[in-house]
Parts: structure tokens; C-alpha cells; sequence
């Protein structure tokens, strides 16, 4: 039986060091969350944040924008950008069909940047020289930290190649010096790659899409996907967990794995941005 990966409890551990480490700080760092549109699911996702800035002693402010041009959206940026008191700035995501998402991403400071999604930001990441690291993959990097998983030598395989979770985890497990394998729709045999994993790190948002047989013995299965069953409601990974946790050695779960890390890091972001800021980079807390 696996050992479980409690994300829950590791989130609260980042936040409470956080929180600790703001208040000697000169000033309160200062996250600018932006939220265009009323999609239920992102207004859930922008209060989660307030309430983690509340917690970790930020000063945090939302621009909830109904309606707006694409114009209106990058002037507001670019607002943000020039004021010395914000120190991360954040687009909720999904933006509307009439805004283009690359173009306002890549407007915001990449020292600004706390989602880590600005070219500048990612070329770091490639060079080893990060300022800012994507929310989702370093918080599955902390949890193999805080469990001892030790990735150097370990075959990883990343099944999805997104430019948000997939192509990112495997460069920072690389950076561990794991051998890294990318897989996605078109592998033509998924379960061949999976069953040579020792790390399987899985965020392809297709529920029910990794079965025990596909699972080495004693593997880290880590399931980064959220999605929603149809027929129950309820939330669940690209893991069938009853079955896989039975053969994997750690394994995380969804809900309450990952998702809590990833707001967690984003937090974490904001007071490395914070330090940058204040010229603190290089300083003992």
C-alpha cells in the first residue's frame, strides 16, 4: 500500500514559513490578482488567493473586470508594472475568446511574472538560472523534497506536454538529474513508457487514464489532473487511485494533493519576487 502524499499538510507548512519569513521583511510583499469575466470556477480560484495573501501577511489586491478590451486589460499591466508596491502580477485564466491570452501574459514583468508563464521566465528555467518557477511543478518538486524521493538516476516519466505542468516538470526533474521521458497523445504505446517508470507524473486531464497494469511496483505516482466526473460531481485525477495505490510506493490524490501545492508555490513566488524587488536575493532570513 502507498504511502500518501498529503499535499494539504505540505501547503500549510509553505504558508506558515512564509508567512514567518514576510514578517521580517521591510514591507509586506504585494500580489495583484486579475480577474476578467464571471467564470464560476475562476472566481472560486481568485478567493482561494485572497485568502492565501490574507494568511501569509501580503497585501494583496483583486481588479475584477466584467467586461473590458483587450487594450483596457494591458493598460491596466502595464499600471501594475510600473507600481513599486506590487510585486507579483497575476491573470486569472481562462481569459475571453475576444482577448488573446500569449499577448497579455507577455505583456506583465517578467520580475512580476508569479505564474511563470513569460518567455524570460521560461528561458530561465532552461538555464537553470530561475527567478520564478511554475506553480504546479515546483510544488510536486517540494513534495519530493519533504518525502526524501531522491529523483537522481530514477527513470521520470511525464505523461502530458503542456507548456504549464508537463514540458516544465520534466526540465526541473532534469535538473535532479533524472532520465526524463515525455509522453502524450501520440505515443503510440502509453503503457509501454508508463510500466518503465519509477516517477510517473501524470497531467493529461483524462480521467481514468492510468491503470494499475500501466504502473511499475513501488513507482511515485504523482497525479497532477483535476477533472470532474460526469456522473458523480465529484473530482478526480487522470489516476484510477483504489488500484493504483495498491502497487505505487507514494502516491498523491486528488482532490488534496497537488492543487493545495500549487497555491501554496504561488505564494512562495510572490515573496521571491518580493526579495528580488528589495534587493534581499542574496541575504540570510
Amino acid at each position: 500500500m502507498a504511502i500518501l502524499i498529503d499535499g494539504k499538510q505540505l501547503a500549510i507548512d509553505v504558508r506558515t514559513r512564509i508567512k514567518e519569513a514576510t514578517a521580517k521583511l521591510p514591507r509586506r510583499p504585494g500580489l495583484a490578482v486579475i480577474l476578467v469575466g464571471e467564470d464560476p470556477a475562476s472566481q472560486v480560484y481568485v478567493r482561494n488567493k485572497e485568502k492565501d495573501c490574507i494568511h501569509c501577511g501580503f497585501a494583496g489586491q483583486t481588479f475584477r473586470m466584467e467586461d473590458c478590451s483587450e487594450e483596457e486589460l494591458l493598460a491596466l499591466i502595464e499600471r501594475l508594472n510600473k507600481n513599486e508596491n506590487i510585486d507579483g502580477i497575476l491573470v486569472q485564466l481562462p481569459l475571453p475568446a475576444h482577448i488573446n491570452e500569449r499577448r497579455i501574459l507577455e505583456a506583465i514583468d517578467p520580475d512580476k511574472d508569479v505564474d511563470a508563464f513569460h518567455p524570460a521566465n521560461v528561458g530561465r528555467m532552461v538555464v537553470g538560472k530561475p527567478v520564478l518557477l511554475p506553480c504546479t511543478p515546483a510544488g510536486v518538486m517540494e513534495m519530493f523534497h519533504a518525502y526524501g524521493i531522491d529523483l537522481a538516476g530514477k527513470h521520470c516519466v511525464v505523461v502530458g506536454r503542456s507548456n504549464i505542468v508537463g514540458k516544465p516538470m520534466g526540465l526541473l526533474m532534469l535538473r535532479e538529474d533524472a532520465t526524463v521521458t515525455f509522453c502524450h497523445s501520440k505515443t503510440p504505446d502509453l503503457a509501454a513508457c508508463t510500466r518503465e517508470a519509477d516517477v510517473l507524473v501524470v497531467a493529461a486531464g483524462r480521467q481514468g487514464l492510468i491503470s494499475a497494469d500501466m504502473v511499475k511496483e513501488g513507482a511515485v505516482v504523482i497525479d497532477v489532473a483535476m477533472n470532474r466526473d460526469p456522473e458523480t460531481g465529484k473530482f478526480t485525477g487522470d489516476v484510477l487511485f483504489d488500484e493504483v495505490e495498491k502497487k505505487a510506493s507514494y502516491i498523491t490524490p486528488v482532490p488534496g494533493g497537488v492543487g493545495p501545492m500549487t497555491r501554496a508555490i504561488l505564494m512562495q513566488n510572490v515573496y521571491a519576487a518580493a526579495r528580488h524587488h528589495m534587493g534581499l536575493d542574496t541575504e540570510e532570513e
